[in-house]
């Protein structure tokens, strides 16, 4: 039977050099629940070492954590990666590694990155240039994230930055998006009449959260039978009644 789902696909932990100390795995677990979310995605740039975290803080909660990261490309264009579990998002997040942009981080100017356990333990520090954009291309990033099974979103599509948009000034039809996602800045009515080329795109929209309050802030309604990757791939295609909406 279908049922309404209401889903964040892009929150930020303290993973994140620009994300808040306080995001961590189980904060965001516990602050999503009291805020009626039934899926989040944890999307930490250029890394998903919080991800495992996050999913052991919500075992015994109502909220069903999707694996992800947020992959900047050669182009510096922001591309979301989601799984079900760890095993297709550790591949991804080697693959990532290996083409990142050479450099350590500089913690006084772009932030701590604090690897966290389900019990906010700190495990380590990242020092990879997270912040940096990797030398994967856009087609390459998509076409992997396909391979190991996953869903490929672009990030905020009406930014000025960092957007797949702005950074090559069009969405080449080979891509093949499994969705476009808009950011909190933009409501639907300003979308359909600035996007309405990308009409023919599945629209989301997520909030970006960096800081706890941010969270639900934007969120997106799936239809569908359950919480996972498939019925999410399902949905953006409209099969069999299931379907995404936001407003």
């Amino acid at each position: 039977m279908l049922r309404t789902f209401k889903a964040d696909l892009h929150i930020h932990t303290c993973l994140s050099p620009c994300g808040e100390l306080e995001m961590s795995p189980s904060a965001i677990v516990h602050t999503a629940a009291e805020k009626g979310l039934h899926i989040i995605a944890i999307t930490d740039h250029n890394s998903a070492e919080n991800v495992k975290a996050a999913q052991s803080a919500a075992e015994n909660i109502d909220v069903a954590v999707l694996a992800g990261m947020e992959i900047t490309s050669s182009e510096e264009a922001h591309i979301l990666a989601l799984f079900d579990d760890a095993e297709g998002i550790a591949k991804m997040q080697n693959a990532v590694y290996d083409s990142l942009l050479p450099g350590e981080n500089d913690e006084k100017r772009f932030g701590d990155q604090i690897v966290v356990n389900e019990k906010d333990e700190v495990l380590d520090f990242n020092n990879r240039l997270l912040i940096g954009a990797t030398e994967l291309p856009v087609q390459l990033i998509v076409d992997t994230i396909h391979s190991l099974g996953g869903l490929s979103i672009a990030s905020h599509v009406d930014k000025d930055v960092f957007s797949i948009i702005s950074q090559l000034g069009f969405i080449p039809e080979e891509l093949n998006f499994d969705a476009l996602e808009m950011s909190p800045h933009i409501n639907r009515k300003h979308a359909e009449q600035s996007f309405s080329s990308y009409s023919t795109y599945t629209w989301i929209s997520s909030s970006d959260a960096h800081h706890l309050t941010d969270i639900g802030k934007r969120a997106t309604d799936f239809f569908m039978r359950e919480p996972t990757i498939k019925e999410m791939a399902l949905a953006m295609r409209r099969i069999d009644g299931r379907k995404v909406e936001w407003v």
